[in-house]
């Protein structure tokens, strides 16, 4: 904060220190969860962590989209959709599994989570269908009106999830108790500490980001690129360390929930809200997304079924799934 807010030092210097700010918060968000998720079992901690940590990339779109930047808007919807699909979820198998010959996990919370993702993969179709048919400059307002039906479709099927989980399906999704080492923290004191943590991660964010811009743009990097994979990654950085580190602990529940939760918060509750506070600021973003981020959404979510809808899983289809991640990362490096 000192480099960008008061020195005004170079964007790469700026990069770095932030990066380096983001990593200790992102441990505090990881504990704090942690201790919560004990009182409250890791269905409603992996949907506060995934809450938490998607606020802070909530904040960045909301930046964004003021200073006009719709479309790494857009496209940083889908990159945290693919990074938690993908790397988070392949880091967090890895980190589990390595001391693990097999890893048992609730396949019901699993399921409804891949049917809900691949509900928002249709949902990006039909815009995006709708412009390949009406390319023209007159159906603009028509795609937009479009999006905003499929946002509020996307946030009605969202709240009818948080009913199912949290109240008339609840004792499906309570996951199996994990001991904590130490005294377990008080909920005030989580709740802070989680609180304060968010609040530093999202400076440290809207730092990273601005800085992240002019950063690339010196090393030659495409706006695809940035949108795609590096802002992102950022972005997620405390749900990667959550995750990892509460798998790593066997808590691969709370770990994959986190990860998945947070994908599916991001397709029917960040996207829409985006949308609808797009038209408060003037800049009418929709829903229309490109072929190639429509595939690459598609093949992810196919993926993820295929390994999380047995309950069962090991470090190599971790790996499997950071493999996947890598290609969509070198297709996004290439794309202008």
């Amino acid at each position: 904060m000192v480099l960008g807010y008061l020195l005004h030092a170079p964007a790469v210097w700026v990069f770095i220190a932030a990066c380096l700010g983001v990593l200790p918060l992102a441990a505090y968000m990881g504990e704090a969860t942690e201790h919560l998720a004990h009182r409250t079992g890791p269905t409603i901690g992996g949907l506060l962590n995934a809450t938490f940590g998607n606020a802070a990339e909530l904040i960045i779109a909301l930046v964004a989209l003021r200073a006009g930047l719709v479309e790494l808007v857009k496209l940083s919807i889908t990159g945290s959709i693919l990074g938690n699909l993908l790397l988070i979820m392949g880091l967090a198998l890895i980190a589990g599994g390595l001391n693990r010959p097999q890893l048992r996990f609730n396949r019901t919370n699993m399921g409804m989570s891949s049917g809900m993702l691949a509900l928002a993969v249709v949902a990006l179709v039909f815009p995006a269908l709708y412009h390949a048919i009406h390319p023209e400059d007159a159906a603009r307002l028509s795609e937009l009106r479009m999006s905003e039906a499929v946002s509020v479709i996307l946030l009605v099927t969202y709240g009818l999830s948080l009913l199912f989980t949290l109240k008339t399906h609840r004792q499906l999704f309570g996951g199996d108790p994990h001991p904590m080492e130490g005294p377990v923290w008080g909920v005030g004191k989580a709740v802070a500490i989680l609180g304060a943590a968010t609040v530093g991660v999202a400076i440290e964010s809207e730092l990273l980001v601005h800085a992240a811009t002019e950063a690339t743009e010196a090393l030659g990097l495409s706006p695809v690129f940035l949108g795609l994979i590096v802002i992102p990654i950022i972005g997620n950085a405390a749900e990667h360390a959550a995750a990892v580190v509460l798998s790593r602990k066997g808590q691969i529940d709370l770990g994959l929930q986190i990860a998945l939760g947070s994908s599916t918060q991001i397709a029917l509750l960040v996207a829409p809200v985006l949308v609808f506070a797009s038209l408060l600021m003037g800049q009418d973003m929709n829903l229309v997304f490109t072929p190639f981020e429509v595939l690459a959404l598609g093949m992810a979510t196919f993926v993820t079924a295929i390994i999380t809808l047995d309950g069962e899983s090991h470090w190599f289809e971790g790996a499997q799934l950071l493999a996947v991640y890598g290609m969509v990362a070198a297709a996004a490096f290439f794309l202008s």
